[in-house]
């Protein structure tokens, strides 16, 4: 029996203020031609996984991470281009009810790579906290989804088992990578219905059918 549903914020809760994502964003004004799937892990960790002072100061260390000099006008434009992100960014119109509803009878958490700057505001600015009974956050744990110790807060913090759970999120690379690690059942939210995948929605309220 399900007692427990673990949501991804970015692109699973609420929706990017920019498109594309300000973290495809992020490797195309760094000019950097490696695989997103590479790009991800190493941008993540420099970028998600501290507590810098400035988003100046973050962005200066991924640009080192990928060895390229971190120019003002380059910096400016990223640190601008994630503040629009934050500025933008709103939950999907079934966002709220959907999790208005399931607050009734699951416990739910919320597991995001995520840096200090961006999610915590929006999640006050929304009224969004209050549907969540533990929050992990990667920049705070200095460590990523894909780290099974993640979920294993997660799921001690709700009191469930990880057979009494699912894990919804859209990115293949974190989300459905990270909780199969822990051994957590994954449910991919894709909107677009552009990728394959067997446990798949493409709105928050077709959730029902994998909590049966």
């Amino acid at each position: 029996m399900i007692k427990g549903i673990i949501f991804d914020f970015w692109g699973t809760l609420v929706e990017n203020g920019v498109f594309p994502s300000p973290v495809r964003q992020v490797r195309f004004m760094l000019n950097l031609r490696i695989p997103f799937s590479e790009f991800i892990v190493k941008f993540e960790e420099s970028f998600m996984m501290s507590e810098p002072e400035s988003l100046t100061e973050a962005f200066t260390k991924v640009c080192k991470v990928f060895n390229i000099e971190p120019k003002k006008d380059m910096i400016e434009n990223l640190v601008g281009m994630w503040n629009k992100n934050m500025l933008l960014a709103k939950p999907y119109p079934e966002t709220i009810e959907t999790l208005e509803r399931l607050k009734k009878d699951y416990k739910i958490g919320l597991i995001s790579n995520t840096d200090k700057f961006s999610l915590e505001p929006l999640l006050e600015k929304f009224g969004l906290d209050k549907y969540f009974d533990y929050t992990a956050l990667s920049y705070k744990m200095n460590m990523l989804k894909t780290n099974p110790k993640m979920f294993e807060d997660v799921l001690s913090s709700l009191g469930i088992s990880k057979e009494e759970s699912i894990m919804v999120g859209d990115s293949m690379e974190t989300d459905i990578k990270g909780a199969t690690n822990a051994g957590v059942k994954p449910v991919l939210i894709d909107r677009r219905n552009v990728r394959t995948y067997e446990n798949k929605i493409m709105n928050l309220k077709d959730i029902d059918k994998f909590l049966k």
